[in-house]
């Protein structure tokens, strides 16, 4: 970390960036109130949506200052740096490859907010050199790649948190004070799902030249080459496997999270796990991942159940996602706008009081933030671990490889790899496209 006094030094870096002049900052609405002295300095590695978000939430604490951005489309880091300069005024260093980011000392803390593939390589490097580190989820896009990042924590002693706001969220805390009390009576399934509208793609468009913005092949990074096409890039590119997982993987952690929250070990992993969909709905689409697809992990003693449709607005209890935790007193359906307790009943008794619907009025995400960046600061864990991250990414790829092989997978976390299926241990880790390789610690 350094001063106000030492950002300013920054700005006599020579060819590898821009960044305004020592302009006082502008007052900020931060929860916490510190010294200059106890600044942290951001750098974010994708600058479009989420990063966005993640950004506009650090930098609203008066002990942040966002000092570097990276993005490969060049209209994106113009539109960053704009919104960097009127909430601070300063402006940011920028580049298009992360590693000249990693190469700034005066850099604390990295945000990765890349499409999904692009995880794993920058936070390695970022581990390696001694960043601290919040990374969007899920954690990565391959099992093999998750377990590579929680190494790379935990061999460099890094502070590192997943996206996964719900984490802070005082509602979801007393839901799970409630399952872990016995409350609901013994829960031996609990229920999620997530059906939206984006989890159908777009109607497919011929491949197209690249927009002068956007440096391809920087975006594709370790991936396959395939011609630039719009419907698989800024956002659609969640429904191509080579860069995301659908819906599994971008709702299904939030949700498979806390099914893993709830049941005391977020570390654990199912005995077995079978899925079933399809593109049913949608099959003009430019989608390869499921828009339609139910998978049940069996931990043994109780049951998880995912479900999604993409194109789908609506879903179980009135509500287009959620989870339902089902004991045998009473079942709890949440979302992130609320939540309620439906009790049991049996012969004509009621067996608990049920809890009438409870809104959520707290900012998860601003909450998430703060305490990572205290975790940052007093070198505690935070409140979504790595461990917590890595746990709920691998849950939910497995999900997605128990659809792509079509068989019933057992996945043994010990030895990392699967009993009886080399089709899915074939599709542990990615083949990166070169230069690019597959990161390795020292």
């Amino acid at each position: 970390m350094i001063t106000r006094r030492k950002f300013t030094g920054i700005s006599t870096l020579a060819g590898i960036g821009t960044v305004a002049g020592c302009t006082a900052p502008v007052p900020k609405t931060g929860l916490k109130s510190v010294s200059a002295n106890d600044i942290i300095n951001v750098g974010l590695i994708g600058c479009r949506s989420m990063g966005g978000s993640n950004l506009r939430d650090f930098i609203r604490n008066q002990d942040v200052e966002c000092i570097a951005l990276c993005d490969v489309d060049q209209d994106v880091l113009d539109e960053r740096v704009k919104d960097v300069f009127e909430k601070t005024g300063k402006k940011p260093l920028v580049f298009k490859d992360y590693r000249k980011l990693l190469d700034l000392k005066e850099v604390d803390v990295v945000i990765i907010a890349t499409p999904d593939h692009w995880h794993c390589l920058p936070f390695v490097d970022a581990c390696k050199a001694g960043k601290d580190i919040y990374v969007e989820k899920p954690l990565a896009n391959s099992i093999a790649e998750c377990n590579i990042m929680l190494r790379a924590a935990k061999k460099y002693n890094r502070i590192a948190t997943v996206g996964q706001q719900q984490r802070s969220g005082a509602e979801w805390a007393k839901i799970m004070g409630l399952v872990k009390s016995g409350t609901l009576g013994d829960v031996k399934r609990i229920n999620c799902w997530a059906n939206f509208d984006y989890g159908a793609g777009e109607p497919r468009v011929p491949d197209s030249a690249t927009p002068q913005s956007i440096d391809y092949d920087q975006w594709l990074g370790p991936a396959p080459f395939r011609p630039f096409n719009k419907n698989r890039v800024h956002g659609l590119w969640r429904m191509n496997w080579d860069y995301g997982g659908g819906l599994m993987t971008d709702w299904g952690v939030h949700l498979l999270d806390m099914a893993l929250w709830a049941m005391g070990d977020t570390r654990q992993f199912p005995g077995t796990v079978v899925a079933s969909g399809g593109i049913m709905r949608f099959p003009g689409n430019e989608i390869q991942t499921p828009d339609t697809l139910n998978v049940v992990f069996n931990y043994g003693d109780w049951v998880l159940s995912w479900e999604h449709s993409g194109g789908i607005q609506t879903g179980p209890w009135n509500r287009n996602y959620g989870v339902s935790f089902v004991g045998s007193k009473g079942t709890i359906v949440a979302d992130r706008a609320s939540w309620e307790m439906i009790p049991e009943g049996k012969n004509d008794k009621v067996l608990a009081e049920g809890i009438p619907l409870q809104t959520n009025k707290q900012n998860e995400h601003q909450a998430h933030v703060r305490h990572f960046l205290d975790a940052v600061k007093n070198r505690k864990q935070p409140d979504c671990t790595i461990e917590t991250g890595h746990a709920a990414a691998v849950t939910a790829l497995l999900g997605n490889l128990a659809y792509r092989t079509g068989e019933i997978l057992r996945y043994d976390p010990q030895k990392q790899g699967f009993m009886d299926s080399s089709k899915a241990n074939g599709m542990m880790a990615p083949v990166y496209r070169s230069p690019l390789v597959f990161p390795l610690l020292d």
